[in-house]
């Protein structure tokens, strides 16, 4: 993932510790928080959900994606300058967000919505220290969309909802309206008008001060002269009094509100792609740990054990896609695409992986019998996003449209044909058939390699080196 270049600026490293960084402890823990969350919200997919509940889903993980992205934004940018202070609150606003969830339906939705308000402000009050304009990812930054969501804190379901999704709505049209030059050139221009307002001021409250210190001093000359005369000194003359002292300082007030020229913030890429990985890698983590937690409560027998082990080689298929040579989304290749664009991907991608996580372990609560039917349609479902995301992804890598029709189209498709014709089927069946699904890429391009003598290196997807074995 790449960020078009800004000019050279004090306040960022250079481009070789750029490339040394790694995530930093508070960093990790900060994701470990905001994946809590997102464990959370598997339990507004338990049984078998309906639309309203996968609707509520994706509006609460685009939040807590969303809040979780502007704190890895401003990481990624300030680097060792991160206020560790900062980030504490905000990852204190995701716990509450977290904790918020099980009763989002009925009297935590107020607290989720003000601790969201909390967590984005904060997040937009930082840029403003560090003067510096967000302009591959505006929602950062603005918070326009937040007062949908204050407002929401008066209002009742379903109509809390539709302000939640409207604010979230905002700052997706804010961040894709206008592109990074035009929001470095607003950024700017505001910067102009603010400085121009600001030196007329100042300059109205010098003349004042200056007409106001000119006939006070001329008021007193007569008598500082004659009190001069009686003691000698003649101090009252000069006019330096206490109140010029303090025009002085007021007019350093002046120049301490000038703010510094916003540049463009630049985004390191590699830290990016480790962060976004990091994320997706948590996120099968949580998949691993449900269906753990579902496998403890059932009977062990054999149906368990096939479910189980197709659970497991399909988490594992989904981590080769977006991992193990990837950033975190899925067959999407290092520096191919802009930040504006890689992040959207990102979200889908990881939003349909949860899903998958939370459907799996009740796929392994129902080894022994048929998958309920909104159950089976968020697995294939989810699959489904998460490898169509890959399909787009794959082509803008460069594989290429025979890439496309011969492997990327029908891991797409196959998804969704498989929910509609296995309403019969085993769980553990149809875990393994999307098992298979979800390597068909690997065994496309193994093929292809092997008719044209081409080994993995000459693949155009810009993917990093990987050790022997890896």
């Amino acid at each position: 993932m790449t960020s078009v270049p800004s000019a050279p600026s004090e306040r960022h490293p250079d481009s070789t510790a750029l490339s040394e960084r790694h995530a930093s402890w508070l960093e990790l823990f900060f994701d470990l928080i905001a994946v809590a969350g997102v464990a959370q919200l598997a339990h507004l997919l338990h049984g078998s959900p309906g639309r309203a509940d996968l609707g509520l889903y994706c509006l609460l993980y685009l939040a807590f994606w969303t809040a979780w992205m502007c704190f890895t934004t401003y990481g990624n940018v300030a680097a060792e300058k991160v206020r560790t202070r900062t980030v504490l609150v905000g990852m204190f606003g995701l716990a509450v967000m977290a904790a918020a969830v099980p009763g989002v339906r009925t009297d935590h939705a107020t607290a989720f919505a003000l601790a969201y308000v909390i967590v984005r402000v904060l997040a937009s009050r930082v840029w403003r220290r560090r003067g510096e304009v967000v302009a591959d990812w505006p929602a950062a930054q603005v918070t326009a969309g937040v007062t949908p969501w204050f407002v929401s804190v008066w209002a009742e379901a379903p109509a809390r909802y539709w302000l939640w999704a409207a604010g979230l709505a905002v700052d997706l049209a804010l961040t894709f309206a206008r592109s990074r030059s035009q929001v470095l050139a607003r950024a700017q221009k505001d910067w102009e008008e603010h400085e121009g307002s600001r030196a007329r001021y100042g300059g109205r409250a010098r003349k004042r001060e200056g007409r106001g210190s000119a006939g006070r001093g001329g008021s007193r000359t007569g008598d500082a002269g004659q009190d001069g005369a009686r003691d000698g000194s003649g101090a009252g003359a000069g006019g330096e009094g206490p109140d010029r002292a303090g025009g002085g300082g007021r007019e350093r007030g002046h120049d301490r509100a000038s703010r510094p020229r916003p540049v463009a913030a630049r985004f390191d890429p590699g830290h990016l792609d480790e962060r976004l990985g990091l994320f997706t890698l948590i996120v099968l983590g949580e998949g691993i740990a449900l269906g753990v937690e579902a496998a403890s409560e059932a009977e062990w027998d054999r149906g368990l054990c096939t479910m189980a082990v197709g659970s497991f080689a399909l988490l594992l298929s989904l981590w080769a896609l977006a991992v193990r040579r990837s950033c975190g989304v899925p067959l999407l290749g290092f520096g191919v695409l802009a930040p504006r664009f890689a992040l959207p991907l990102h979200c889908v991608s990881t939003g349909a992986l949860a899903a998958v996580a939370a459907s799996l372990g009740g796929a392994v609560e129902h080894a022994e019998g048929r998958l309920p039917h909104g159950m089976r349609w968020l697995l294939c479902g989810g699959i489904a996003v998460f490898l169509a995301v890959g399909l787009l992804a794959g082509v803008v890598s460069g594989r290429g449209t025979r890439w496309a029709l011969a492997a990327g189209l029908p891991m797409a498709v196959a998804p969704l044909l498989l929910a509609v014709s296995a309403t019969d089927w085993s769980p553990a069946t149809l875990v393994w058939c999307l098992v298979l699904v979800a390597r068909w890429p690997w065994f496309y391009e193994r093929r292809t390699r092997r008719r044209s003598g081409t080994g993995a290196e000459d693949r155009p997807t810009g993917r990093r080196e990987e050790p022997e074995g890896a």
